[in-house]
């Protein structure tokens, strides 16, 4: 019988040999996901005798991730903030860049007594914007909407997951079922080009909801839309705040200029690349 140190090392050695990023770590996840213990505590029992019914759990995980699948979705699960989010491939992976958008939104409020009551999340997918939200604006009511059903079933059992009560999840293709005027509306709408999508990284062409990654109009199409319609959604002086491709941000300059938004900007991410943008009705 076999020892934990000596397959962890053998199932390193396969991922090397098949190309995946991070072969140690990605090791550790699954095997500490399956022990269900810490990354650290595998090495404290480094001498266990590894059972065939364990061994059986394993296999087919290591199998999924040699062949590409993300971790995120070989495991379900996905840490965004301080969140535990369940993920399937019918949700976004989140991403470091839309937790810099959190943060970005909280550094407004952070010194300011007008504390947003009202949050639209639209295209929620997995929850993870709403739910990171609610957990910084406590006394917000927050309604996160999406056009599918089965990424709001995900989003709902996140919400349970991470005891959050203060979201309302919604069917609503962007803004054909929404209702009143919100402090905040917030989105991560698809922004990639067809040709971004042909030309992306197997992990995610091959497994990554297309729906919720690209737009038509060069990448471009949901955000002009939730752009020109969220002003009359929000409250005075409520803010937009648009995680966008890198190269729409003139695009959505333009547009928030006809739309007579009293204010706006483009926002760079930590790369230094222009990805957000914040309007002001």
């Amino acid at each position: 019988m076999e020892k934990l140190i000596d397959i962890i090392k053998k199932t390193t050695s396969y991922f090397l040999t098949k190309g995946i990023d991070h072969p140690q770590l990605t090791t550790e996840l699954i095997f500490s996901h399956v022990l269900k213990c810490r990354r650290l505590d595998l090495y404290l029992q480094f001498d266990r005798n590894m059972q065939e019914n364990v061994l059986a759990e394993l296999r087919p995980l290591v199998l999924r991730r040699a062949k590409g699948e993300p971790i995120q979705y070989v495991l379900g699960e996905s840490h965004f903030c301080d969140l535990k989010l369940k993920v399937t491939p019918d949700v976004l992976i989140p991403r470091p860049e839309t937790e810099e958008l959190i943060e970005k939104i909280t550094k407004i409020y952070q010194n300011s007594l007008n504390i947003p009551l009202k949050i639209l999340d639209l295209g929620t997918g997995s929850g993870a914007i709403a739910l990171c939200l609610a957990q910084t604006f406590q006394n917000s009511q927050i309604i996160a909407s999406d056009k599918s059903p089965a990424a709001l079933e995900i989003a709902k059992i996140n919400a349970k997951r991470n005891g959050i009560q203060n979201v309302t999840f919604l069917e609503s293709d962007w803004f054909e079922k929404i209702e009143g005027v919100f402090d905040i509306i917030v989105s991560n709408p698809p922004y990639l080009t067809s040709d971004e999508w042909e030309t992306a990284a197997p992990e995610v062409k091959e497994h990554e909801p297309k729906i919720a990654l690209v737009a038509e109009q060069e990448g471009a199409a949901d955000l002009i839309k939730i752009l020109v319609t969220a002003k009359k959604y929000l409250k005075e002086g409520g803010l937009l705040c648009l995680e966008s491709g890198i190269h729409h941000q003139s695009l959505l300059e333009q547009t928030a200029k006809d739309c007579s938004y009293s204010k706006y900007e483009s926002l760079q991410d930590l790369s230094h690349r222009n990805r957000f943008f914040f309007a002001w009705s």
